[in-house]
């Protein structure tokens, strides 16, 4: 895990190593693609960046949106923390911001993420809060080190089991989408 005090809650700006599809310059393939950003807003130099390859850009934001901003199923904000703890562990600066900023929006609890930068995963939280750190940390460590006894605390919590897979899968794209975001440019 990257040192906690590289890790903000501002907003940080990410650097592609390559150029970004211009928007002037795009294809009708690549402009269609850039229609599915979940803010419908701004379109990012990481959005233009994996533009490049609209087919993959286009499965990768489908997938990332049926994980994080399905209906039903685990609270947003919880699957926000899963993203911000294994960003956390993943060491990616950028997504960690994102992830912190969109849990204090959901909760306005700025406390826990404060006490996770100030002070590690392993300080005290709630006993909910508590099993959620643990398990996305577990799962996102190499080699992950999950365990029943961590579902077991989840279920303790009240996550049932489809509440559980919607944590897991908030790690787990957290454990690509960081990689991905590493190997096509840099934070500041």
């Amino acid at each position: 895990m990257t040192e906690m005090s590289n890790f903000k809650v501002k907003a940080l700006t990410w650097h592609p190593y390559l150029p970004p599809v211009e928007i002037a310059d795009a294809t009708p393939e690549q402009l269609a693609a850039m229609q599915i950003t979940p803010s419908s807003g701004k379109v990012s130099p990481y959005v233009r960046t994996l533009a490049h390859d609209p087919d993959s850009y286009v499965t990768r934001t489908q997938l990332f949106n049926d994980i994080m901003y399905v209906k039903g199923g685990l609270d947003r904000a919880e699957r926000e923390l899963g993203a911000l703890i294994a960003s956390c562990i993943n060491g990616c600066v950028y997504c960690a911001s994102v992830h912190a900023r969109r849990f204090i929006e959901l909760t306005g609890n700025t406390e826990t993420v404060e006490r996770i930068y100030r002070f590690g995963l392993h300080e005290t939280e709630s006993p909910r809060v508590r099993a959620i750190i643990d398990f996305c940390e577990a799962l996102s460590i190499t080699p992950p080190s999950a365990r029943p006894e961590h579902v077991t605390a989840l279920r303790e919590q009240g996550l049932d089991d489809a509440d559980i897979l919607d944590l897991a899968h908030s790690a787990a794209i957290f454990g690509w989408a960081n990689r991905l975001m590493h190997t096509l440019g840099h934070s500041r």
